[in-house]
């Protein structure tokens, strides 16, 4: 089994996201996201046919949720379990640092 780190390897610059698919497996697929200064283009919702458990691990984002009126901030360490099918939206991400998060996808 090889060994692995999360903030190995990190791009130096980010045009766009990056997702890395980590692990995938029947039902699950886990994936390594960086983000920098990067958020969901407007009017833009994801409506995913898995539920998403997602970890942030470094950085910082804002989150929103549909039907929350506010957006969610997170910080390392904060979760977020997701539904299948339930909307949302990255609307911003630390444009000072890399955001790295960890999301594993389950469910069909």
């Amino acid at each position: 089994m090889d060994v692995t780190n999360l903030f190995r390897d990190l791009p130096e610059s980010l045009p766009e996201e990056v997702f890395q698919t980590l692990v995938e497996s029947s039902g699950v697929r886990i994936e390594r996201i960086i983000s920098q200064g990067h958020a969901s283009p407007p009017e833009y919702w994801y409506d995913q046919p898995q539920s998403e458990f997602v970890v942030l691990l470094q950085g910082s984002a804002r989150l929103q949720i549909e039907g929350e009126d506010q957006p969610r901030t997170l910080k390392p360490g904060d979760v977020v379990n997701l539904p299948a099918h339930q909307k949302h939206r990255v609307e911003s991400t630390d444009p000072n640092e890399k955001t790295v998060w960890l999301a594993i996808h389950y469910g069909s």
